[in-house]
Parts: C-alpha cells; sequence; structure tokens
C-alpha cells in the first residue's frame, strides 16, 4: 500500500512540475524518470568497477609503488598471479574497525547533538539552523549547520592528541588505510541499502520521491530527495561533509607524519598538499550554509552514488597525492612550488569569488554591486509540483557573465595544483585532475539539461547572453 502511495503521489510530481514556456513536459528537476539503455549500462559498470578502482589504487600503492601498470604487466608476463596479488592485499581487521566505528560515531554525535556555536562569536560565519532551497514538492528543508565547529574540535583533539597526550600515533589513518578501506565499504553500502529501503517503507516526504521502475538506477542514484531521520538528521548534508570531508585533512596531517617516520623530514609538497587541500576544506565548511543551494542538496537524490561515494571515493580518491608522496618524497624546486601555489590559489580565488557573487545576488535579490556596478540579470519563472509558480533570476554580471559554470574552471585549475605538486614521475595522482575533468563536464550538461526543462524559454536567451561554459571565448 505504501508503496501504491509513492508512485501515486511521484506521478502527481510529473504532472506538476511545469517550467514556463514549455507544455506538458515530464518533471526534469532532479535525476531522470526514465532509464535508457545507455544510462543503465553506465550505472552497471560504476557498480561493478568503482569499488575495484578504489580497491586496485590502494592496492598497487601498497604492492607497487603507485605503478598503474605494475599488477597487468606482472600477470602479462606470468612474474606474479592475481592469488599471490589478492593473498598481499590488505584485508579486514577488528582494530581498523574499532577505529573507524569511533570515527563515526563521533562525527554523528557533534552533528546531532552539538548546537553551534561559531556564528556566535566568529565574524563573517553563518551557520546554526538554516533554511535550504525548495525542493520540487515545494518544501523547504532546514538544515543543522555546525559543520566548521566538528572541524574544529575533531582537529583541535587531534593535535592535543599528537603533541600531548599520545593516546595513538598520528600515522593511524596511515597505517590501517587498507583496513580501514574495507569498513568504509561497508558502512556505504549499509547507508546505500537503507536509503533505498527507507523510500519504499518509511519516505521523509513522499512527493520528493523519484521511482524509474530500474531497481539499479533506483539504488544508485537515489529515491528519496532529503532523507532524513528526525528533523534535522540529513543524509546528504551530513554524509557528504560528515565523515568524508572532514576526515580530508586529517587523512593528509597522517600522511605527512608517515613521511616523517620513514624519511626523517616532510617534503615541500606534501606541505604543499596539505595546505591547498586545507583550504579547499576549511572553505567549505565556512560556506557550508552556501553549500544548500548547489546541485549536490538542490537537485540530487540520495542513493548509491552519493551514500557509498562520500563514505568511499571520497576519502580515497580524493587524497592520491599525500598517499603517492609517502612512497615518492618528492622535493620540488622553488619555482615548480610557486607556480603550483600560484595555480592553486588563482583557481580557488575564481571559485570562491564567483561563488561568492552567486550568493550574494540570490540573498540581495539581484539588488547588489558586482565588480563595481548594478548586477545584471535575467527574470524567469518555474513551477513545482504543489502547482504555485516561482519567480526566479539569472545572474548576467561578473565571472558568471563571462561563462556559465567559471566556479567549476576555478576548482579545475584547483584540482590542477594538487597533482603538479607531486611532480611528473606518475600517473596515479593526476587520476584526480582527469576524474573531476570529466566529473565537471557532466555536471554542467546535467545542470543545463534540467535548467533548460525548469525555465524553458528562458534558458534559451539566457545561453545566448552567456555563450560559454566554462573557457570564456573557447568552450
Amino acid at each position: 500500500m505504501a508503496k501504491y502511495e509513492l508512485r501515486k503521489r511521484t506521478e502527481e510530481v510529473k504532472e506538476g512540475i511545469r517550467p514556463c514556456g514549455v507544455e506538458q513536459v515530464v518533471g526534469q528537476w532532479g535525476r531522470a524518470w526514465q532509464v535508457d539503455w545507455f544510462s543503465l549500462i553506465a550505472i552497471l559498470l560504476l557498480l561493478a568497477f568503482a569499488p575495484f578502482m578504489v580497491f586496485y589504487f590502494v592496492m598497487v600503492c601498497d604492492q607497487y609503488s603507485c605503478e598503474l601498470s605494475g599488477p597487468v604487466w606482472d600477470v602479462y608476463s606470468n612474474s606474479n598471479t592475481l592469488h599471490n596479488i589478492w593473498k598481499r592485499a590488505p584485508s579486514f581487521s577488528w582494530n581498523a574497525a574499532k577505529i573507524y566505528a569511533l570515527w563515526f560515531a563521533s562525527q554523528v554525535f557533534a552533528y546531532v547533538t552539538l548546537p553551534d556555536i561559531c556564528h556566535k562569536f566568529i565574524p563573517g560565519y553563518v551557520g546554526g539552523i538554516q533554511e535550504g532551497a525548495r525542493t520540487p514538492s515545494g518544501a523547504i528543508n532546514h538544515y543543522h549547520i555546525n559543520g566548521l565547529q566538528a572541524w574544529l574540535i575533531t582537529h583541535v583533539l587531534w593535535v592535543l592528541n599528537a603533541v600531548y597526550l599520545q593516546w595513538f600515533s598520528p600515522s593511524i589513518i596511515f597505517d590501517h588505510w587498507g583496513s580501514l578501506l574495507w569498513c568504509m565499504n561497508i558502512t556505504g553500502y549499509v547507508v546505500s541499502i537503507f536509503a533505498f529501503i527507507k523510500a519504499y517503507l518509511f519516505p521523509t516526504n513522499p512527493t520528493d520521491c523519484k521511482f524509474t521502475g530500474n531497481h539499479f538506477y533506483d539504488f544508485m542514484m537515489g529515491i528519496e530527495f532529503n532523507p532524513r531521520i528526525g528533523r534535522h538528521f540529513d543524509f546528504k548534508l551530513f554524509f557528504n561533509g560528515r565523515p568524508g570531508i572532514v576526515a580530508w585533512t586529517l587523512i593528509n596531517l597522517s600522511f605527512a607524519t608517515k613521511q616523517q617516520e620513514l624519511y626523517g623530514y616532510i617534503t615541500n609538497s606534501m606541505l604543499l598538499v596539505n595546505i591547498l587541500q586545507g583550504i579547499y576544506v576549511l572553505d567549505y565548511f565556512w560556506n557550508e550554509t552556501w553549500y544548500l543551494k548547489t546541485i549536490d542538496v538542490c537537485h540530487d537524490h540520495f542513493g548509491w552514488y552519493l551514500g557509498w561515494g562520500d563514505c568511499v571515493w571520497l576519502p580515497y580518491m580524493y587524497t592520491l597525492q599525500g598517499l603517492y608522496l609517502v612512497y615518492h618524497p618528492v622535493q620540488l624546486s622553488s619555482a615548480m612550488v610557486l607556480a603550483s601555489l600560484t595555480l592553486g590559489l588563482a583557481g580557488y580565488y575564481i571559485f570562491r569569488t564567483a561563488n561568492h557573487q552567486k550568493d550574494l545576488f540570490r540573498r540581495t535579490n539581484g539588488k547588489c554591486f558586482i565588480w563595481g556596478r548594478p548586477a545584471k540579470s535575467m527574470n524567469c519563472s518555474y513551477m513545482s509540483a504543489d502547482g504555485k509558480r516561482h519567480e526566479s533570476k539569472l545572474l548576467l554580471s561578473g565571472f558568471w557573465g563571462l561563462a556559465r559554470h567559471l566556479n567549476y574552471t576555478g576548482d579545475l585549475l584547483g584540482s590542477l595544483s594538487y597533482c603538479m605538486a607531486c611532480g611528473a614521475g606518475h600517473l596515479l595522482p593526476y587520476f584526480y585532475i582527469i576524474y573531476m575533468t570529466i566529473l565537471l563536464l557532466h555536471r554542467c550538461i546535467r545542470d543545463e539539461h534540467r535548467c533548460s526543462w525548469k525555465y524553458g524559454s528562458a534558458w534559451l536567451h539566457y545561453t545566448q547572453a552567456v555563450p560559454y561554459r566554462l573557457l570564456p571565448g573557447i568552450f
């Protein structure tokens, strides 16, 4: 009965979302309603090979000193067998399970039980209970913003342990890196399966669910828009930031500690990676309220893509530079340090300034100055599933007048700087820029497809006013 009611309501959502200027279209807010064969094949490949890819990268660093072709060549030349490689690969351990359970529980505790106080004494920081964007059903969720506080508490405790308490070695994450992978995979799959079942049995908001009838697609891309437990435990906000992004800087610090233990020094490349990625992480938590307006929260449903991705893919594949530098301690020339640092800071400036311009524009309803001039915009409207029409504006000033996604361009420049910090000895640390390029290009196209359905003819006029996506004058 619950499943029938959900399907009935989602059919009503289909009929309700109709962008201005487009007649009788199927709602495209969020993910797809129907799955084509190409999408299904892509999803099956990701479900099958993404976990294997993470395991392969960790195993390659552990057994082949980060040489990606090492295992393939060994098997091809009969120098080794898959059985022997598997026997030497990291396995599950209860010590790692205890470490991860304690870590995960501490982040849940910090998220659920500790009201944010940082916004009360840090000038310019916005925390506490904040409103998110309107969902397809017309609802507006409230979020518990306390990520900066959780990050600060976690890192203060980490430093206190390293300097004074010495309860555990600061290299503990690297020392259990392979075993922790099993724990994170278990968590990622448990969360994803729970979210899938929850959508059928007790969804948070039935009218914000999407069922395609294809269980593989629904499991991966998610059914519920904002699955929650209680009023403020939001799955998307928690799993993206905590435990994934809070751990990012701790993982890098653990890698730096291990490099010090092994070689007696920390290279300038390791310091550079810690600094540049640390800026990115701190920026995320400083602007966590702004994140509520991004595509992840505003348009993605919560499934394996976000659940497993936040638990496994993010902490393992986003930290490859630091892992690589443990095995290959690269000491960069002063010129290379300057080039990488400059590129990283320039990318961060574009990324942050572009996002700040859009956030300022939203908060002031377009009544603001950008680059010293009144903001230019284009009026448009859309309808939510409750049949209400909502007015909106598209920004045409600043970086948003140069390209439609120049914030992604800044993100890519920053990603490249992390890779450059590792030198040019191996391909492995450059996987990040390859992946981010594919991810952001796909997100760019997906976001524009959604906007074209949502805003109709107004979006066409917008793309004519701002013809480039990422690179002004080129693309």
